[in-house]
């Protein structure tokens, strides 16, 4: 019986052992030849190679990709090469390792990476503060596209860079790439700013648009420059067209017409902003249609604006468009009855007062009314009387005409003859 006991479990020791997966089957080994080559402005591509030793074959396998700089970025894909959109002034550098795609339970390979080295320059020579801006304008000449984008880009020179540092702009959007040929220029003549009358950019498009500024000096090497935009971040939307308004009644009626874009009519909301020049109250109502009505309280003078911004319905919200020109309308000479009949009721009580004051000087009823107080005899006057009258007593012979002039408010002596 102890021999057929030792003998099963020595048959159960040797199934177990047969089940166990082999170490060295169980193992998926890392890819080959791994890769990073520049394709394009601010564009890389990606590639390696399925390891030829891997075992077992029937295993499906996928890759899992670490973008270690410039930014940390996880992604798994299952074909062996990969086009990234990135800056590269920075360097950029990436790792890959192989998964198991079907489920399976095999742990991953180890990683390999590689590394772009970033571009040689001194340090503070590259661009700064680098900003972007689209337009979009109609174009009659090109029935095929009739819509045309441009572009304006603005920047400011290195704080390290020399005088003589001259700076060279380039854009790509999708496949095209493109150069600039109208430059703004500081004061010592260095380019500073970018227009694009016409470009390769679609308005309506999502990809990214990858600008790259390049630098050249006698004295050093200046340090190349690029960064990626999103269109609905630097997209200025036009204001909206042909806005009308009329006054009917207490009823205010406002319209208007899309702004010149790509996008059809609705993908655009607006904002109203209506302003009451008497009240200086405003109002702003957002809306998803070209047409608005309100209702005013008085008769006064209103300047109507719209604005417009592409809604999250078309593309990701972007910013505002610049407000339209003010529109008047309403009259403001026009008063409420309440102020004409206060303008009316003061005027009516100056001219009853003017009346009366005419009446009375014509007819001398101010001095009877309020007649003039009597001045005080003077003293002096009464004087000079008793001093004349003491000459003549004294000679009889002389005579002597006292006379006055008589003074307002003083009673007149009779002339005198001694």
């Amino acid at each position: 019986m102890a021999p057929a006991l030792l003998i099963l479990l020595w048959a159960t020791v040797i199934l177990k052992a047969d089940l166990l997966p082999d170490k060295k089957s169980a193992l998926l080994l890392p890819p080959t030849n791994f890769t990073i080559t520049v394709i394009g402005l601010a564009q890389v591509l990606l590639c390696w190679e399925p390891n030829p030793d891997q075992e077992p074959k029937n295993v499906e396998l996928g890759y899992h990709v670490r973008i270690n700089a410039p930014q940390e970025e996880d992604y798994e894909t299952r074909n062996t090469e990969s086009k990234l959109v990135t800056v590269l002034h920075q360097g950029f550098s990436a790792s890959v390792q192989t998964i198991p795609w079907d489920g399976h339970s095999l742990l991953p390979s180890d990683w390999v990476s590689a590394e772009l080295k970033a571009p040689p320059g001194s340090p503070g020579t590259s661009i700064m503060n680098l900003t972007c801006t689209t337009n979009t304008i109609f174009n009659n000449s090109n029935p095929l596209r009739p819509y045309q984008v441009s572009l304006h880009c603005t920047w400011l020179v290195g704080k390290d860079a020399p005088e003589d540092t001259q700076y060279f702009l380039y854009y790509r959007y999708g496949s095209m790439t493109e150069e600039c040929q109208e430059y703004r220029k500081d004061t010592l003549k260095r380019n500073i700013a970018c227009w694009f009358p016409r470009t390769f950019i679609s308005s309506r498009g999502s990809d990214s648009l990858a600008v790259q500024v390049k630098g050249s000096s006698k004295h050093t090497i200046i340090k190349t420059f690029d960064q990626l935009f999103a269109l609905h971040e630097i997209d200025r939307i036009n204001p909206p067209e042909n806005v009308t308004a009329v006054i009917e009644g207490s009823g205010l009626s406002i319209q208007w017409k899309k702004p010149v874009s790509a996008f059809p009519i609705h993908c655009f909301e607006y904002e109203v902003k209506i302003y009451n020049t008497r009240k200086n109250y405003f109002q702003t109502e957002k809306i998803t249609t070209n047409a608005f009505i309100s209702i005013i309280d008085d008769i006064s003078k209103y300047s109507i604006q719209v604005r417009a911004a592409v809604s999250s319905v078309c593309r990701q919200m972007g910013f505002w468009s610049e407000w339209s020109q003010p529109l008047q309308v309403g009259n403001d000479d026009q008063k409420p009855f309440t102020e004409w009949f206060l303008i009316v009721l003061m005027a009516t009580i100056c001219f009853i007062l003017l009346i009366f004051s005419l009446i009375c000087k014509i007819g001398h009823l101010w001095n009877r009314l309020f007649p003039p107080v009597p001045a005080p005899k003077s003293s002096i006057k009464d004087f000079f009387v008793i001093v004349n009258s003491e000459k003549t007593v004294s000679s009889e012979t002389e005579i002597e005409v006292i006379s006055y002039v008589e003074e307002p408010g003083f009673e007149t002596l009779e002339d005198s003859v001694f």
